[in-house]
């Protein structure tokens, strides 16, 4: 046997010398740079291995559920956007080593398919669950991987063997080959770059906009050319490689029903594939991965024309969205290989003999995205409200954010949930997935699963004989059903009127009163000046000044509030406030100001009046010019019960300020400082005046009884006036202000800040109003 041994080496060298020597170090610790399902998919196959796993977040991401089903979780990318913080590879690199992590899977998207993390992994001592950094840069430059599978006998689309870096190129390519031609850009992919040009009079227009997409998108916008293939079928083959030489098949994927060259849903295998056909494809992927030393996962894309004849168009050296599909067929965890394969074992070690891999059956994935088809696919966003997912025999679930009460954010892409189905044959696998989209309940954002549902009864693609072209050539796909929502239409209804009461009208035998008011008469003229004019000639500043440095006490009138919020005089028109307000700018024209806008206001007239609370402000600003108007301004709920988007805030100040709302007082019922930073920014960058209010609870007077002592309100106090405020409130919602407490309380913030107008607002629901306000004088 030593001597047969000796005589095969002798023979065969190069087969002995070739094979390299591959240690194997197990894995303790993965961590996934990148976010969402991919994440938890990888997480799972770790656990069922044994290994520990590393999470990595950005400041949007932070209650992300990836972050929960890792062992540990870290964020990276302070301060940057949220797309950015998975790019920032100084970041991800610092987490890796700082907690002992031993690989780095980086998912798909994001830094995938960057050979310069995947060195940047293997120069920190971290191994990388992928190929190598050098296959990673030759398979992502398009251009090369193209030399590549010509050197190795693949047959590729006619096309320019570099970049092209001029209009002129594109038009002697189009004379040679003829039209349709495709510009594609050469530094990137997923649509973005890619015009098709079927006339001479097109050429010009869309090379430029080819090449500005691409610059946009990648940072540069070469571009090359090739001769387009019309109509044809997107096959993919799934390969796997390790690190003694090793390479495998596991059969083909047809990912031909795209929307902008975006998969929808894709299929394994490729319906009605010709088996020498299925050969051809499956060994020029084999081929093409030998002749580059791929390791780990990856994808070799082909186009199929109408002719039968394959093209390869590029390698995807990662992990695939749609790997679920060949998984379902032919029961092989791909991420378990993927792992393994890092660790340094081989693929007969693995038990993955080519002659082993078998299809069972067919799969179909669905990519269920938070997508409105009746919109041109516009992503939408929001809180899922109601989930419920469709299950069963057959039926696989790849998701994240699917969950009642997950937040749909417009930073990362659409997807919600992958939905594969597993059968037979395609028939069966198609109604399972039919089946299984018609038991999802998704409210609060809308999906495409409409659509997905017109895709899986539709005749052609039940009869597999889908092509690139399937969703344009198929306008019917756009004819949506429109959703019941029956439960939730219930729900509202009921909502509204407990809240609101019933709108039947209720018929009553009271007339109107016979009796007009009297309307005091008001002198011809101008109403003489008051504090507006001060604010308008001096800015909110000196308005300020000018109210602190007034001897004696200044008055806000609540009136035209309380007419529509007191429970006597609820409900009153605008017509009704027109009528006095002539004399009131007359006769009360040295007010402080008079407060006559806020929540209620939209309330009352939104709800009841069927008012515009925006044309009240202007009619009365506009019969009271003189006296400052002030407002209730619930930070950063603004006017109502929720929190919205700073950007509203500010945009609903600065409308409410060009309307002719002069004092925003800014207060929170929990005195959280950072809601009410936020409205006292908003109100201040609109130009009103702005008076932070503290909410008052408890009673300063006597200490050892309340939590809330008058350092806690000096302090609150301090935090306000360092903020900018122009006047300082004390807002005793509950009257609970009294005397001796009011006088400790005023003199304590007259001591501590002698600049600042103080303002003292209480509802006198005690009856001791009068004795505080006169303790507080």
């Amino acid at each position: 046997m030593p001597f047969l041994a000796l005589q095969h080496l002798f023979r065969h060298p190069a087969a002995f010398l070739s094979t390299p020597r591959v240690e194997y170090k197990p894995i303790q610790k993965v961590m996934v740079a990148n976010r969402g399902e991919i994440a938890i998919r990888v997480f799972r196959a770790c656990t069922e291995l044994g290994i520990r796993t590393v999470a990595v977040y950005s400041e949007q991401d932070t209650g992300q559920m990836h972050r929960q089903k890792a062992d540990e979780a870290y964020l990276i990318g302070r301060g940057l956007p949220p797309v950015q913080a998975y790019l920032h590879i100084p970041d991800i690199i610092k987490v890796a080593k700082d907690n002992e992590v031993d690989a780095i899977h980086p998912g798909y998207g994001f830094l995938s398919e960057r050979a310069d993390f995947a060195k940047a992994c293997l120069d920190a001592g971290v191994r990388f669950i992928g190929p190598s950094p050098e296959v990673v840069r030759k398979m992502g430059d398009k251009v090369e991987a193209r030399a590549i599978a010509i050197s190795a006998g693949v047959p590729v689309v006619p096309g320019t063997d570099a970049p092209i870096s001029s209009l002129n190129e594109a038009q002697e390519f189009s004379q040679a080959y003829g039209f349709p031609i495709i510009f594609k850009a050469a530094y990137g992919g997923g649509g973005r770059g890619m015009r098709v040009v079927r006339s001479y009079e097109e050429l010009e227009e869309n090379y430029t906009r080819a090449f500005s997409e691409a610059l946009s998108a990648f940072g540069n916008g070469a571009l090359f050319v090739e001769k387009f293939v019309e109509k044809p079928r997107h096959i993919e083959v799934q390969i796997l490689g390790d690190k003694h030489g090793n390479v495998l098949h596991l059969y083909e994927r047809d990912c031909s029903i795209q929307r902008r060259h975006q998969k929808v849903v894709e299929i394994a295998p490729a319906a009605h594939l010709d088996s020498q056909l299925r050969s051809k494809l499956t060994a020029d992927a084999v081929r093409l991965a030998k002749q580059v030393g791929y390791e780990n996962a990856g994808t070799v894309e082909f186009l199929l024309d109408r002719h039968g004849k394959h093209y390869f168009i590029e390698v995807n050296s990662r992990l695939q969205v749609e790997h679920t599909v060949t998984e379902e067929i032919t029961d092989v965890d791909l991420v378990h290989a993927q792992i393994h394969i890092a660790e340094g074992k081989s693929l007969p070690e693995l038990g993955l003999k080519q002659e082993n891999v078998r299809i069972n059956g067919c799969a179909i994935q669905c990519r269920v995205t938070t997508e409105d088809p009746a919109r041109g696919f516009q992503p939408d966003t929001g809180r899922i409200e109601v989930f419920r997912s469709g299950e069963g025999m057959g039926i696989r679930l790849d998701s994240a954010s699917a969950f009642q009460g997950a937040i749909i954010s417009p930073h990362y892409d659409s997807l919600l949930v992958k939905v594969i189905a597993h059968g037979k044959d395609h028939p069966t696998a198609a109604s399972k997935m039919s089946r299984a989209l018609a038991e999802f309940r998704i409210r609060g954002v809308k999906t495409n699963i409409p659509f997905l549902q017109n895709v899986l009864s539709n005749d052609q693609f039940l009869h597999g004989t889908v092509d690139t072209q399937f969703i344009d050539e198929n306008p019917d796909l756009f004819h949506l059903r429109p959703g019941q929502n029956r439960a939730q239409k219930l729900l509202h209804y009921l909502g509204h009127v407990m809240v609101n009461g019933p709108t039947t009208p209720i018929p009553v035998k009271a007339q109107p009163s016979p009796i007009d008011p009297l309307v005091p008469a008001v002198p011809l003229g101008q109403p003489p000046d008051g504090f507006r004019d001060v604010l308008l000639r001096e800015g909110p500043a000196g308005f300020a000044k000018a109210i602190r440095q007034h001897q004696g006490l200044l008055l806000m009138d609540t009136t035209f509030r309380d007419a529509h919020q007191s429970l006597l005089a609820t409900r009153v028109r605008t017509h009704d406030l027109k009528k006095i307000a002539p004399f009131v700018a007359h006769n009360f024209s040295r007010l402080f100001s008079i407060e006559n806008w806020g929540g209620a206001t939209f309330d009352v007239a939104m709800r009841f009046l069927y008012e515009c609370p925006w044309q009240r402000l202007q009619e009365l600003r506009e019969l009271i010019p003189n006296v400052p108007f002030q407002m209730l301004l619930r930070g950063a709920n603004a006017v109502g019960y929720t929190n919205y988007p700073d950007n509203s805030v500010f945009k609903f100040c600065e409308m409410a300020r060009e309307n002719g709302m002069d004092i925003f007082r800014v207060f929170d019922s929990l005195n959280y400082l950072p809601n009410m930073l936020l409205g006292m920014e908003a109100a201040g960058q609109a130009g009103g005046v702005v008076e932070a209010a503290i909410s008052y609870t408890g009673d300063v007077a006597d200490p050892s009884r309340t939590k809330y002592t008058l350092d806690y309100y000096l302090s609150l106090a301090e935090q306000l006036v360092k903020a900018g405020t122009h006047i300082l409130a004390i807002k005793d919602m509950a009257g609970v202000l009294k005397p001796q407490a009011s006088s400790l309380l005023v003199g304590a913030l007259r001591k501590q800040f002698p600049d600042v107008p103080l303002h003292i607002h209480t509802h006198d629901t005690s009856g001791a109003g009068v004795a505080s306000m006169l303790a507080c004088a």
